[in-house]
């Protein structure tokens, strides 16, 4: 489907005197705050979005136009480095990312070549100066001449001559990405993939439990999800803060991976008690909301932990309608302010590289690299050996991760199990009821091109 402006309808007499147009001149500013501060692009466009009060056709285009400029962001480089006569990095930054903005709609969003390349030489004349416009003007045309497939036959080793990189570049992923995702999946799945993270999700909702059905978000126009039964999707342009159960916190949005594996850790059989739940990595809350709600109605409280003031505060809000005697505490998870065995439930939804939402973070792809993993994975181990020792004999334990990668999933339990003598493994697919295509066991990992969720990742742990 096309998607377009007003604007696009240039007339063919360029104006020196021209206005830049609007919602390009949002998405240029979204995407100059990810790139050169270090802004998350839906947080930044959603602000952005209604501080200019773009809405419906507009506001459809300036979200594909940052989203997908960002997607494809590496891609586009090795495009562009070949249109230009020195290093990209030599480049200023405002000036790259004029280019890539031109380049997504010149190659992937049917823009009308000559419209694109206008419209992009007046905003870089209106918002980095005369002088530049010149260089983008040259750039972009030769961008042009060629389709999107075109340039991709130029830049990359064909498919055969090498397979992994040639698939980095045709399908936006960063070549140590592929290469992980291509261990785990091997060739079959492994560009069915990588195309998933590159289709935009829809928005799916979660209606709490208790507080709202998913009957209620069906009426207010989503429609329902397949695996959660709290879960509902929001058709395509569809605003959620404009649905009364999400004004209020009666409902919220989480992905649908994100409450399974929430979900998974409130339904794990456990005898005795079963009133104390912890999250102890709760920011920014849609978990704990979800368990909050669920413990609620067992006559229980959650205690969610978060280390940041600023991130707490995002969880307190996920909470505020939630009822019961819940309690958010600023600190270390690593370091417990409360007795051994004080819990009967514990998720830690650990810090990761989120390699699991590439789709829904488009920067996210780009900011990463194999040492995160790394440095993120003593951590990780020390949150879930905490998480261990807070829960009771009997409890359990839910390790999540949004990441597929095998340092930061399997290898981290594992390594904090060879270390203690008091917890085991259980299988946690059966806790997944009809949701196909879960793997040998015994942990959980989902998929976005097999179960359409983000692809998050959950280990069983029970103390005994």
């Amino acid at each position: 489907m096309r998607i377009d402006s007003v604007s696009d309808r240039t007339p063919r007499n360029r104006d020196p005197q021209k206005k830049a147009d609007k919602v390009r001149q949002v998405a240029y500013k979204v995407v100059r705050q990810v790139t050169s501060e270090g802004g998350y692009a839906n947080l930044v466009l959603n602000k952005a979005l209604r501080d200019a009060r773009l809405a419906g056709r507009d506001a459809a285009f300036c979200t594909e136009l940052v989203h997908g400029t960002l997607r494809w962001q590496g891609t586009y480089d090795a495009f562009l480095a070949r249109c230009v006569d020195r290093p990209l990095n030599e480049l200023d930054p405002e000036l790259l990312d004029v280019l890539t903005l031109g380049t997504h709609q010149l190659l992937r969003m049917r823009v009308d070549s000559y419209a694109a390349v206008d419209e992009m030489v007046t905003l870089t004349r209106v918002m980095i100066g005369h002088k530049r416009s010149g260089l983008v003007n040259a750039v972009l045309r030769k961008i042009s001449q060629r389709t999107f497939d075109q340039w991709i036959d130029a830049v990359a080793p064909s498919i055969e001559e090498n397979r992994l990189l040639h698939l980095a570049v045709a399908k936006a992923h960063p070549t140590w990405e592929v290469e992980a995702f291509a261990r785990l999946l091997g060739d079959d799945e492994l560009e069915d993939l990588l195309d998933a993270d590159n289709e935009p999700p829809r928005v799916t909702l979660v209606a709490r439990p208790g507080l709202s059905t998913v009957d209620e978000l069906i009426e207010a126009g989503a429609s329902r999800a397949k695996w959660s039964p709290y879960a509902a999707v929001l058709q395509s342009g569809g605003d959620p803060g404009r649905i009364a159960a999400v004004a209020t916190g009666r409902a919220g949005v989480q992905d649908e991976g994100s409450q399974l594996v929430a979900l998974a850790l409130a339904n794990a059989p456990i005898e005795g008690s079963d009133t104390a739940w912890l999250d102890l990595c709760a920011g920014p809350g849609g978990k704990s909301a979800l368990l909050a709600a669920l413990v609620e109605k067992r006559d229980g409280a959650l205690t969610a932990v978060e280390p940041l003031e600023h991130r707490a505060e995002l969880v307190r809000a996920n909470l505020r309608a939630i009822p019961g005697d819940h309690q958010v505490l600023v600190g270390d998870g690593t370091k417990p302010t409360w007795a051994e065995g004080s819990f009967d439930r514990v998720l830690a939804d650990v810090p990761c590289s989120g390699l699991g939402a590439l789709r829904r973070r488009p920067e996210a792809r780009w900011r990463r690299t194999p040492e995160d993993v790394e440095e993120l994975r003593p951590l990780q181990e020390d949150l879930l050996d905490s998480a261990i020792t807070s829960v009771r004999s009997g409890g359990v334990v839910a390790y999540v991760t949004c990441s597929p990668h095998p340092d930061e999933t399997r290898a981290v339990v594992d390594a904090v199990l060879a270390k203690r003598d008091d917890a085991t493994l259980e299988d946690a697919r059966e806790l997944f009821p009809d949701v196909p295509e879960l793997g040998d066991g015994p942990d959980v990992q989902l998929w976005p091109h097999r179960q359409g969720t983000d692809a998050m990742y959950l280990a069983l742990i029970r103390r005994s």
